[in-house]
């Protein structure tokens, strides 16, 4: 039996071969940048609404001075604050360069002691 020589390449599954890499490569693009898969969720009458995590933002001035949410002053009073939400919200910590190291370790203790375990330290890049 004698080998057949082809002069050309069929190149027509090749190219479904990469519609399909190219399809795949679209569809967890999109589940990438949104983080969720797309659905249209049903309508009910006795539905309750999801209390999403609030973040808790402690901002440190370089003086020391300590606010919570823009408006609250003082590590008591934001201990205070800061009891009323989950042990799972998020908090978020920014604090000036310049601001006394022993300023940022009384918050970031104070959060401890009550077992606070999503704390997060902002900085810029």
């Amino acid at each position: 039996m004698k080998l057949k020589k082809y002069d050309s390449i069929n190149v027509i599954p090749f190219i479904d071969v990469l519609l399909v890499l190219l399809a795949i490569v679209l569809l967890t693009s999109t589940f990438i940048t949104k983080g969720i898969i797309p659905i249209a969720l049903p309508n009910a009458s006795n539905a309750d609404t999801l209390k999403p995590n609030k973040e808790v933002v402690i901002v440190i001035k370089e003086d020391g001075t300590i606010i919570c949410d823009d408006n609250i002053q003082g590590l008591e009073n934001i201990k205070e604050h800061i009891l009323k939400f989950s042990k799972d919200n998020p908090v978020h910590i920014n604090s000036d360069k310049n601001t006394k190291f022993d300023v940022f370790v009384s918050v970031l203790d104070m959060l401890k002691k009550h077992e606070y375990a999503n704390i997060s330290i902002v900085t810029k890049k």
